[in-house]
């Protein structure tokens, strides 16, 4: 079997694109491993997966003052060291890297083994970890037109992310089940990250009286921020966190609000919800989102509120309008250039494998 190396780490949105890899790599008949670090979330999703899984010392270049400034490149030159030594013994025919602090020191081992190595950047600009690795990848891959043009000597390639396939297979009266609601009204859903969103969980509830007359709710809230005055309320249904069932929610789902983050951004995308996002603004972030969403705006596949413009009236009417407006929406977006991200990246990787 040919071998490749997944790495990448540090939050969930530098694993699930891995994650939804995995079928189409198994498929083209790749052995799988994952390098990754000792302890952050990709070891627990991968384990459950069965994926073997080796964990190296990592460290975080900040930019910033901070005590483990002065002791992180020694965890870095160590975790280089550890994944030379894993490349060498696991002898991979190509890396893929999904970026994250912990993913440098695999991607430039990798390089120094001659390995071939491909990255994916989710963001509009590249970050810090992934413009340390771009000399030493074959390609980059992109979510965003304009972040083609910022990769140097040619290597950006539009893609988009890999989704997980059975987003894309939900059962809308499943979803409706779920909730308890019916067809007389088109359904809203409201997603704010996996740790949900305060200030959109504050603005949604702000107006819902209204948006109730217009709408059934689904509102996912993030852990403890389930309001529960609004239990019982008729056509609102309220999840601090879903899994199994997303499929089928988003399947409900006419028209969704969402934050900017890039991995959900490209799933309804891939999954044509009409969608209003509300970036995170510049001082919650490095901007990336608002970024994100400034590119999905241009090219039509996105309405776009900034967190601090928004007040009542304008979100209720901009909801209004993204849900009137949804056909052109859903017209734009089945035109985008990122398609089949997962086959375009697994054909790239069967293309480079050494």
């Amino acid at each position: 079997m040919k071998k490749i190396v997944l790495t990448g780490g540090g939050t969930a949105g530098h694993v699930t694109p891995n994650i939804a890899l995995l079928p189409r790599l198994k498929e083209a008949g790749y052995e799988v491993s994952y390098i990754g670090s000792y302890s952050g979330i990709e070891k627990k999703l991968m384990e459950e997966l069965d994926v073997p899984y080796y964990g190296i010392s990592s460290g975080k270049l900040r930019r910033y003052f901070d005590l483990k400034n002065f002791t992180d490149p020694f965890r870095v030159l160590k975790g280089f060291s550890q994944a030379k030594k894993l490349i060498k013994q696991i002898n991979p025919d190509i890396v893929f890297s999904k970026g994250g602090f912990v993913a440098v020191p695999v991607v430039i081992a990798a390089d120094k083994c001659n390995i071939p190595v491909i990255i994916h950047e989710s963001d509009m600009t590249p970050g810090l970890a992934n413009r340390l690795c771009q000399k030493h990848a074959l390609k980059v891959c992109c979510n965003f037109p304009e972040t083609v043009k910022l990769i140097p000597d040619g290597k950006g390639v539009l893609t988009g992310t890999p989704i997980r396939s059975e987003l894309l297979h939900g059962d809308k009266a499943a979803g409706l089940r779920l909730c308890g609601f019916n067809t007389s009204k088109p359904v809203l859903m409201v997603i704010g990250g996996s740790l949900g969103a305060l200030h959109i969980n504050e603005a949604i509830r702000g107006i819902l009286s209204r948006l109730l007359e217009k709408f059934q709710i689904i509102h996912v809230c993030g852990k403890g921020k389930i309001d529960a005055s609004f239990n019982n309320t008729t056509g609102y249904c309220q999840f601090e966190y879903v899994n199994e069932e997303l499929k089928d929610l988003f399947a409900a789902a006419d028209v969704v609000v969402s934050r900017a983050g890039a991995n959900v951004i490209c799933e309804l995308l891939a999954m044509r919800k009409p969608n209003l996002l509300i970036p995170l603004p510049a001082d919650a972030s490095r901007g990336d989102q608002l970024l994100n969403a400034a590119s999905f705006k241009k090219q039509g596949f996105s309405a776009v509120l900034e967190e601090e413009a928004m007040s009542d009236t304008l979100l209720f009417d901009t909801i209004c309008s993204l849900y009137d407006k949804r056909e052109q929406y859903i017209t734009a977006m089945s035109k985008g250039k990122q398609g089949d991200a997962a086959k375009s990246i697994v054909d790239m990787i069967i293309k480079y494998t050494k």
